[in-house]
Parts: structure tokens; C-alpha cells; sequence
């Protein structure tokens, strides 16, 4: 069942990454092996129809293979390495208020589950039915006077297929306004935002509404790094990001991303990219030049997702 949906995302997808006239559709197609894409991941949920993919968080990393499918829960850096080509991927933006209202309609007949522990990224095997509405929904850009009065339709459907799948703890507590998910997911997007300021866990506390305490660990059970350091990676995905699309010295940038010391930067991104940041960035421009294909920057030195 998984062909005819690799088969529409290739269609439909020129690049590596192509939005679509779908609302909240992104294709994702590869045939050959690229080097390991940085980008911040937002909420979203990944179908893979071909291939496969190893996403690395923090200190944690794991492989996506063809049939599964990848729930992302939070603004997220990741580093995506392509393990398998042909890759084809379907991606949908996570809507919280069209998730909350098909849940609302399931809730007079299911109970409630209790609160899982918070999850940054959840995999979990596609059904029969899921992969085939996911389909249909890829379907409609063949025809594009459809889009309109279906995508809407498909896209509640396979909403409710999520909330019957494996998944479905993790997607009813992500759309709760005040559970502990959505504290995190707050949070996590705040540090995004402010991630060039000066932070403080006090502070960053203050908005999860947690003790330092809680949050710390709320926080790392997530994603595999403190509020801290989480900020610290995204900081540096900023200057990376920096360093290879302006004409900006490793000092500019490091003031910039919010380092008060030069050195310091230059510590961390080399220990983060293995190369100091100049090198770092005429090595990256070097080999995307020689790519056949470029993939779209997009924080980070690569491209969604």
C-alpha cells in the first residue's frame, strides 16, 4: 500500500523539500544520499512511504524506516542523516485546534488515558487506513480544483486516525492547554524565540510554570537536554546558519546569536561541528556548490525536515 503513496510524494516533490498547495502538506523526496541536515523541527508528524531516515536530539537518535511514522512534538533541533534512498516522506503541520476538535468528538465515547511522560518525538507503524487517507490527501495535488472542498475532509480523517493509533496518548495530551506537554512545547518554542538573549532556568521557569526543579527534568525527559543547553544548540544552529548565508567574520556572528565572548563561540562550535566556524562554513559552501541539488536553508545548514 505504501507504493502509490512514495509514488505521489515523487511526483509532487521537484527537490528535497516542496511545500504544497495543500494547507499544512510537505513532501519530502531523495535520491541520493546528502550529507546530515541541520534544521529546527516544529511540531509535525512525518509518514515515511520510502527509505529511511536516522534523526539525532541531544544525545538520543533514532531510525524511521518506510511504513513507520514520526511525531514531533516541540520546536526541535535535530540533525537528520538519510539512511536509505529512494526517501519519500509526507509531512503534516500539527493544527492544534483542528486535533482538539476531532479528540472532542472521540471523548463522549473513549476515556480519558492517563498522562503519558513527555514526549519530544514518538514513532509508531501506519496502518492500513492511515496510509491510505494520507494518500488521498498527497492525491489531491494531482487533482488541484479538489484541494479545496477535500483537503480540509482528508485532514480530519486522518486526524482521527492518529487518535487511534499508537500515537494517540501523546497527540490528546499535546492539545490539552494546560497539561504538562503543552507546558513543555510552550517553553521549548519561548527558549526559540529569546534563544539570542541572555537566559536564566529562574526565568525560563517562570514561563513553564514548573519549579527549576520540574522543569529540569519535565524538560529532559523531552528532549534529551536541559533548557539550557537546549538554548546553547540552537544558538549554534543560528550561527551556522549565519555564517553560511551572510558575509559575517565568526566574531560578528557570535555577537550576534548572543555570545559575550568570541572565544567561547569558537570553543563550542568547534566542538558542536568539529571544525572552527570559518572553515566550518567554507567547507559547508564547498559542498552544497558541488551538490546536484541544494536543499533550502532553513535554521540550520539544511532543509525541512
Amino acid at each position: 500500500m505504501l507504493d502509490p503513496l512514495a509514488q505521489a510524494i515523487e511526483r509532487h516533490c521537484p527537490g528535497l523539500w516542496s511545500q504544497t498547495a495543500v494547507p499544512k502538506l510537505s513532501l519530502v523526496s531523495l535520491d541520493e544520499l546528502v550529507d546530515p541536515i541541520e534544521a529546527t523541527y516544529e511540531p509535525m508528524i512525518c509518514f515515511i512511504a520510502d527509505g529511511a531516515k536516522r534523526t539525532a536530539v541531544g544525545e538520543r537518535s533514532w531510525i524511521t524506516p518506510r511504513g513507520e511514522m514520526a511525531l514531533f512534538t516541540l520546536d526541535l533541533p535535530v540533525t537528520a542523516a538519510f539512511e536509505k534512498v529512494p526517501y519519500r516522506t509526507a509531512v503534516m503541520r500539527i493544527d492544534s485546534e483542528v486535533l482538539a476538535s476531532v479528540q472532542l468528538e472521540l471523548a463522549e465515547s473513549e476515556p480519558q488515558p492517563p498522562e503519558p511522560a513527555v514526549a519530544a518525538a514518538v514513532t509508531a507503524p501506519m496502518s492500513p487506513e492511515l496510509v491510505d487517507a494520507v494518500t488521498r490527501w498527497v492525491q489531491l495535488l494531482d487533482r488541484p480544483e479538489d484541494i479545496g472542498p477535500l483537503a480540509s475532509r482528508v485532514e480530519t480523517e486522518i486526524l482521527y486516525r492518529l487518535l487511534r493509533s499508537p500515537l494517540a496518548p501523546v497527540l490528546r495530551h499535546w492539545s490539552l492547554a494546560d497539561s504538562t506537554a503543552a507546558r513543555i512545547r510552550t517553553t521549548a518554542r519561548w527558549i526559540r524565540d529569546h534563544c539570542t538573549e541572555p537566559l536564566g532556568i529562574d526565568e525560563i521557569s517562570e514561563v513553564a510554570r514548573m519549579s527549576p526543579a520540574t522543569l529540569h527534568r519535565h524538560f529532559k525527559a523531552a528532549t534529551g537536554m536541559s533548557p539550557l543547553r537546549f538554548q546553547k544548540h540552537l544558538r549554534l544552529q543560528e550561527a551556522r546558519r549565519l555564517l553560511f548565508t551572510r558575509d559575517m567574520t565568526a566574531a560578528q556572528v557570535a555577537q550576534e546569536v548572543g555570545y559575550v565572548s568570541a572565544t567561547q563561540f569558537n570553543r563550542e562550535y568547534r566542538r558542536a561541528y568539529g571544525l572552527p566556524p570559518g572553515r566550518d562554513a567554507a567547507q559547508l559552501r564547498t559542498r552544497l556548490a558541488e551538490a546536484r541539488e541544494m536543499p533550502l536553508l532553513r535554521d540550520g545548514s539544511g532543509a525541512k525536515p
